[in-house]
């Protein structure tokens, strides 16, 4: 194994378990803070991406932590299987992605202590309800608008993220065949001729570009860049080693040429391009008091999905520029809202000028960034290289 041997890095992983031990006891049945000051809440989200940085940093405490948080939203679960938005509250419904974000992050928890039949029951029923969420009656799942993480901007129908969290989970929990219909269909091509024959189904690949297509539902797509739908189509091996080395390469060439045009100020990705401007036919009216152009959803800078990023380029074997990225990420992480910090470990920053927006020590960006630092420095990514060893296991019988 490699070491960074790096002491900013070094400063900065440190920095990150001390907000993640900060944030572990909260003011709500005692479960973590989703960050240190503005978010007192559990968010199940927000914990669920951030077991990838707890698992690496072989904290027992905090592993601890997380097994209460899984078995917590197990006890609040749905009668028939939806996993709640707050970890505490079982009224607090309707997310399109805390079911699959609960079932990846149990199958993490299973690689990690090998209890392979931890929280069973409740994977079961989670698994039920997802199955049910197809419209289609197939394999891909739908969603509304604003349901996911993404709680200030529209994703209609076949999203893109939720559907490679739905194949992640699926490789991970043994079930590979059902994994591999889901690939199937997001391998078809959006429908752009404006109608829809029978038996044609849509898909989430963009004719003529590297990557996958926000979201997809009949005759209607966006063809806007997602990356963390990308990343982790990356990271899981949904797209091929040859369609991630093309999509990582057209993402810095779209980030050199938004630092051109005054729309990028740091050397790291947005969440979301081509930003969504007034003029356009998918803005919404909401957008221009919480989403507009750089901001938030609507193309800010989230460091927690930045490291997700870093670790599909060390997926993709592109181990040069994740490291570059890393450092960047790593001043990234000092920029702060609250005085007297060090590190800020904000939540997101604007495109245009790179300032810290969001709260200060969110928990995910603590922990993405922990993840980041492990990936880069074993040029390996825990959990997900078994994912995309079975794809590629499966590719070759």
């Amino acid at each position: 194994m490699k070491t960074i041997n790096d002491p900013e890095v070094e400063n900065a992983k440190a920095a990150a378990l001390e907000v993640l031990l900060y944030n572990a006891h909260g003011p709500y049945q005692g479960l973590p803070r989703t960050a240190g000051w503005g978010y007192p809440e559990p968010y199940t989200r927000d914990l669920m991406f951030s077991i990838l940085g707890i698992a690496v940093s072989n904290n027992q405490k905090l592993i601890d932590i997380m097994r209460r948080v899984l078995e917590t939203l197990a006890e609040n679960q749905s009668l028939r299987g939806h996993i709640p938005s707050l970890v505490h509250d079982k009224e607090d419904r309707g997310a399109s992605d805390c079911t699959p974000l609960f079932l990846l992050a149990v199958g993490i928890f299973r690689k990690m202590t090998g209890e392979s039949d931890f929280l069973e029951a409740a994977v079961q029923k989670a698994l039920t309800w997802m199955e049910y969420q197809s419209p289609s009656d197939r394999y891909l799942v739908a969603q509304q608008p604003t349901s996911d993480w993404r709680d200030e901007q529209w994703v209609m129908g076949y999203g893109l993220f939720v559907n490679t969290l739905v194949y992640s989970y699926l490789r991970l929990l043994g079930q590979p065949e059902r994994a591999a219909l889901v690939q199937r269909e997001m391998s078809r091509f959006t429908i752009t001729g404006g109608t829809m024959h029978h038996h044609v189904h849509e898909g989430l690949v963009v004719k003529h570009k590297p990557y996958y297509a926000f979201w997809s539902y009949k005759i209607h797509s966006s063809e806007r860049f997602d990356l963390l739908g990308n990343s982790l189509a990356i990271l899981s091996g949904i797209a091929s080693p040859s369609r991630a080395d093309e999509m990582i390469s057209w993402i810095e060439a779209e980030c050199e040429h938004m630092k051109e045009r005054g729309e990028l100020a740091i050397d790291l990705p947005p969440n979301f391009f081509p930003f969504t401007n007034p003029e356009d036919p998918d803005w919404h009216t909401r957008y221009a008091s919480y989403n507009n152009p750089g901001e938030y959803h609507n193309g800010g800078i989230w460091p927690f999905i930045c490291g997700i990023y870093i670790a599909a380029l060390v997926a993709a074997k592109r181990y040069a520029l994740a490291a570059e990225k890393l450092q960047v990420l790593t001043q990234a992480m000092k920029l702060t809202r609250t005085a007297n910090l060090d590190y800020g470990f904000n939540e997101w920053l604007k495109a245009q000028d790179g300032k810290p927006m969001g709260q200060d020590w969110q928990t995910w960006s603590a922990a993405l960034y922990l993840y980041a630092a492990k990936c880069v420095e074993e040029r390996r990514t825990p959990f997900f290289d078994e994912i995309r060893e079975g794809v590629a296991l499966s590719q070759n019988l």
